[in-house]
């Protein structure tokens, strides 16, 4: 056995981001004891406490870690992956399976939404946090299916799509001739995930298999509050944006929420406007009526919220590419749902991070 005196602190630099990252997560996780009491199983073989379960979700966040055998990989070898565990330098990894089945219990117990909603308290507690003024926006996210997936509900349907004959291709992956057959998702359905749905977001995109990822983001310095995954369809962004604003905590005085044009529609500006919020939202007079006047225009207010509003493109843009989440990795929108929380939250933490830096 090889005794080791050193410790894995002591090779992590002082000003290192990683050591403020740590102490807002250690924070957050010391506010969810209640929770984790009731996860630990009182009998058994012992299991990878759900603490370093989020601590593990978090830094395969930071670090573009694409999957759970991957980051225990890593974590063999890796000093500052041992330090932000709790770990020591010679103890072992977790087994990558026993790992990913422990995950499991993340969203049985729902985890992921507490956990988001902690670190969302944090930056209240640091006046981070607006309580009048918000953006919403939604982004689409690829699901885990491909087009070959994409197979009608009724296998004796004469628009099947059937395997190219012309095609070399040999093994179970055969090409696919789809051209002439039209699938939409009232006859087809994806025998990979089924809940997934062929969308396309604009008219000079292709259709995709994917699902339909919401934010609210206060406009103060750009923090996530809520988040939402639900099914892709041309609704989901405006229901997605109700519901949360509904979960938002009452307040006398209204508010206000901005968005871009696709939220422009009669019903989403009534229904805002009866939540108690100011619709802030882009015009879209493009063959139209817009369902925004001069009431609302005429304000500085809402040019600022337009202005602002751009910002929710980032965490979109760091989820997307470092947080790995433009291709989803899970089957199921409860699944990627869970995933979708946790990558929000993380990029928050790393936002807290940085204004406790500069304040």
């Amino acid at each position: 056995m090889v005794m080791v005196s050193s410790t894995a602190d002591e090779f992590i630099p002082p000003g290192h981001p990683i050591r403020r990252i740590r102490k807002i997560v250690d924070e957050v996780l010391a506010a969810l004891d209640g929770e984790f009491a009731v996860m630990y199983s009182a009998g058994g073989r012992p299991s990878v406490p759900p603490e370093a379960l989020l601590k593990a979700c978090v830094l395969m966040g930071l670090y573009s870690i694409r999957s759970e055998r991957q980051f225990c990989e890593r974590l063999n070898y890796d000093l500052l992956f041992k330090w932000f565990m709790d770990m020591s330098i010679t103890q072992p990894a977790f087994d990558p399976t026993t790992f990913t089945k422990n995950k499991a219990r993340l969203l049985e117990h729902n985890i992921a939404a507490r956990f988001f909603a902690v670190v969302v308290d944090q930056a209240r507690l640091g006046n981070y946090v607006s309580s009048d003024h918000f953006s919403v926006d939604g982004t689409l996210l690829e699901a885990w299916a491909s087009h070959k997936s994409f197979q009608p509900k009724d296998p004796s349907d004469d628009g099947a799509s059937e395997p190219d004959p012309t095609a070399q291709t040999e093994g179970r992956n055969a090409e696919v001739n789809f051209h002439g057959h039209k699938r939409t998702n009232d006859t087809h359905q994806s025998s990979t995930d089924p809940e997934a749905r062929l969308f396309r977001k604009s008219r000079n995109t292709a259709a995709t298999l994917c699902f339909a990822g919401h934010t609210l983001m206060e406009n103060r310095n750009g923090l996530l509050v809520d988040m939402e995954l639900t099914q892709a369809n041309g609704y989901c962004e405006r229901a997605a944006a109700m519901t949360m604003l509904k979960r938002l905590p009452k307040r006398a005085r209204r508010r206000t929420v901005a968005a871009d044009k696709a939220y422009d529609t009669a019903d989403f500006v009534a229904d805002t406007r009866a939540a108690g919020f100011t619709p802030h939202v882009a015009q879209n007079t493009k063959n139209r009526r817009s369902a925004i006047d001069g009431r609302t225009t005429r304000h500085p207010g809402h040019v600022v919220s337009g202005r602002k509003r751009k910002r929710i493109e980032e965490p979109f843009g760091w989820i997307k590419t470092v947080g790995g989440g433009r291709k989803l990795r899970y089957r199921g929108r409860e699944r990627n749902q869970h995933r979708w929380l946790l990558a929000g939250a993380t990029y928050n933490i790393i936002r807290i991070a940085n204004l406790d830096n500069t304040n």
